[in-house]
């Protein structure tokens, strides 16, 4: 039986093993992921049994503007509507049930948003990339 919980005080071990997953995220060490989870301000995670299976976070004021991050599940669970059952968690739960506007990124998922009503029209992001631009000194 799965298993939702909002909680964020779970070994960041079982939250590597799941973003062995999702090559964007597969090289993200337990320390930082320590440090994500405790500045974001909703997790849902799903679990079977003791397995990690399913996360999805936000970053949000509450208000005007939430950002959608990390939505994974397990390769093994795919196709079995856990994304629809975090993502539909994240945009009914009573804390952000005045934010305007979600956000979020993706280089492959489209589709599976567009179905869940988010739109590929509104081309209002930029990114700045820490890796690849180095500050002036």
């Amino acid at each position: 039986m799965l298993t939702f919980s909002e909680r964020t005080d779970f070994a960041p071990a079982h939250l590597v093993a799941l973003y062995r997953c999702a090559p964007w995220a597969e090289t993200r060490k337990t320390d930082d992921i320590m440090a994500m989870l405790s500045h974001s301000d909703l997790a849902i995670s799903v679990w079977d049994g003791p397995r990690l299976i399913g996360f999805g976070r936000v970053l949000t004021d509450y208000v005007y503007r939430a950002s959608i991050w990390d939505v994974v599940v397990d390769t093994e669970y795919q196709g079995q509507d856990i994304g629809t059952l975090i993502m539909e968690r994240i945009l009914q739960h009573p804390k952000l049930a005045r934010v305007e506007k979600f956000w979020l990124c993706t280089r492959d998922k489209q589709t599976f948003y567009e179905k869940l009503g988010f739109s590929s029209k509104e081309q209002t992001g930029m990114v700045w990339d820490r890796q690849t631009h180095q500050p002036p000194k």
